[in-house]
């Protein structure tokens, strides 16, 4: 009887998963539709409008550059291949990937506080909510993927097929948020002060990832050099400058690859475990 028990929860925990994924990929119109309404009005009433969207990570990539390179006078980061990067390029590579994980974060932990109306709705389908706010990131990710890929030409650097890999890496960062969302925007509905606890770790977060600082730096600690490559985001800012610099597939670092779709499917298997077991009470508290 247990070993029965065990197999019927096993089975109805997959079957859960799978009508997750079915309830995202058959509500993909009513996603997008969402999300460029999400990313309209979210700038609504404002003179400048969604041009707000854009500014704010145009103005930390400057200030970055200029406190680093200009005020530290960084020096170009050396690749294993003897590549020399121009400081700035290696700094845009690292904060566009963090800028759509912080902004895709920070709003999909609201998503259900904010569509509480929605919430409310007994044949709305709330799981796709986080997807909603993951999809609208996309818009300014999109942009900033080609303002990369501009300074990338502009310094000098040609076009090759390994660019193509910064889509496959852009894909890795939503699924790997999406993953999270669920489970931040489930608990954040009982416990408000999540908000500020996401917002705190991602201030840590952007310096545990190499971002601004190069793993080559800790070539003489393995250790701690293990402990970084843990963080699933140093698997995608390192996929992007591998794309860019380096012309290297991503299954070549096959061992990476998996590590990093293993921890991004125990994240999704648990964050859809706390949304199913809380859903029913969303609409109590909300």
């Amino acid at each position: 009887m247990g070993n029965e028990s065990k197999s019927q929860n096993g089975s109805k925990f997959m079957d859960e998963k799978r009508s997750l994924l079915a309830e995202l990929w058959s509500s993909r119109a009513l996603i997008w539709k969402l999300a460029k309404n999400d990313f309209k009005t979210r700038y609504a009433g404002s003179y400048l409008g969604i041009i707000w969207a854009f500014v704010q990570p145009v103005i930390t990539v400057l200030v970055y550059w200029l406190v680093f390179e200009k005020g530290f006078s960084a020096k170009p980061e050396l690749f294993a291949s003897g590549l020399q990067v121009p400081f700035v390029v290696y700094l845009t590579s690292g904060l566009v990937p963090w800028f759509y994980f912080s902004e895709s974060v920070t709003h999909s932990t609201n998503a259900l506080i904010e569509y509480n109306y929605l919430v409310k709705k007994v044949v709305f389908r709330i799981s796709i909510l986080p997807a909603v706010k993951v999809v609208a990131a996309c818009f300014i990710h999109i942009f900033f993927i080609g303002v990369l890929y501009l300074i990338y030409l502009c310094y000098g650097f040609g076009a090759h097929l390994y660019n193509i890999q910064l889509l496959y890496y852009s894909f890795c960062m939503m699924a790997l948020v999406l993953a999270i969302s669920y489970t931040f925007c489930s608990v954040v509905v009982f416990f408000r002060d999540l908000t500020q606890i996401v917002a705190i770790a991602l201030q840590i977060g952007m310096w545990a990832t190499p971002i601004m600082w190069s793993v080559s730096n800790l070539s003489g600690h393995p250790l701690l050099l293990t402990v970084f490559k843990l963080n699933p985001l140093y698997y995608v800012v390192m996929g992007y400058r591998q794309a860019l610099f380096e012309g290297t597939w991503f299954f070549h670092d096959w061992k990476m690859t998996l590590y990093f779709w293993g921890v991004t499917v125990v994240l999704f298997l648990f964050g859809k475990w706390v949304f199913t077991r809380l859903r029913p009470h969303f609409s109590d508290v909300l």
